[in-house]
């Protein structure tokens, strides 16, 4: 039996992860921390095997070390972390000799998405991202659209061959979007929205258009469950995106 804590227990996320711990088979919860527990003291005293991360960007990264210097593997669905970051993640789990999984987005389609864009980039090298998520999100652009922006430039670097001539167009500073790269990212936060991406592909006389829609955060928790069986199995070091595990 896999133990584990979530973090962030009374968030919208930590509250649905909460819920799909206690009913997944091979899991169980034995703990729940929000803001002013003690982590660290928490992972010790229960021995948890993983700790599921739902907080705030400004802790993420040093909750991430807390938990692998405590003896865990954490599991991180919180966004925002740098390349720097990163590499100080995966060095540390390294030498912990544990597993740390950085999730940025537990939805299996989101997931597929991301993998569909990195097939299509191959041959619609023209390319954009729009995501759209409630006001409350803390961080944009979203860390599934930088993610999706990634794998598309891995699968082709020379994605958006006119790019720097689009953007000399801006009547506006910031019309034609951020950029991951060499991928424009536009990120709207209105309410109603709990998290949606556009990939949309521009070709000679066609578009194709890859979209998500996440209508529930139930929908993240079969990856959450996912993530947490096969941390414990994953080799030292840090693993980024659900689609390894898949």
């Amino acid at each position: 039996m896999i133990k584990v804590i979530i973090n962030g227990a009374s968030g919208r996320m930590g509250s649905e992860s909460v819920k799909a711990v206690n009913a997944a088979e091979g899991l169980t919860l034995v703990a729940q921390l929000d803001a002013g527990d003690d982590l660290v003291s928490s992972i010790k005293e229960t021995q948890a095997d993983v700790v599921v991360d739902f907080t705030q960007p400004d802790s993420a990264l040093s909750n991430t070390l807390a938990i692998l210097n405590a003896g865990a593997r954490p599991v991180v669905g919180t966004t925002g972390f740098t390349d720097e970051n990163l590499n100080q993640i995966d060095t540390l789990s390294k030498e912990k000799g544990l597993a740390s999984m950085i999730v940025p987005n537990f939805a299996i389609g989101a997931v597929l998405m991301m993998q569909f864009a990195k097939e299509a980039s191959k041959h619609l090298p023209d390319v954009e991202i729009i995501e759209y998520h409630h006001p409350g999100k803390k961080d944009s652009p979203s860390g599934t659209a930088v993610k999706t922006a990634e794998v598309i430039m891995e699968s082709n670097p020379n994605v958006n061959p006119d790019l720097e001539s689009l953007k000399s167009t801006e009547l506006i500073e910031g019309a034609r979007g951020g950029a991951k790269g060499r991928v424009p990212i536009h990120s709207v936060r209105l309410p109603g929205y709990v998290a949606s991406q556009e990939v949309v592909f521009g070709g000679l006389g066609q578009t194709l258009t890859l979209r998500h829609d996440t209508i529930h955060r139930e929908s993240f928790m079969p990856g959450v469950v996912l993530a947490c069986s096969k941390a414990t199995s994953l080799a030292p070091g840090l693993t980024y995106g659900l689609e390894h595990v898949l």
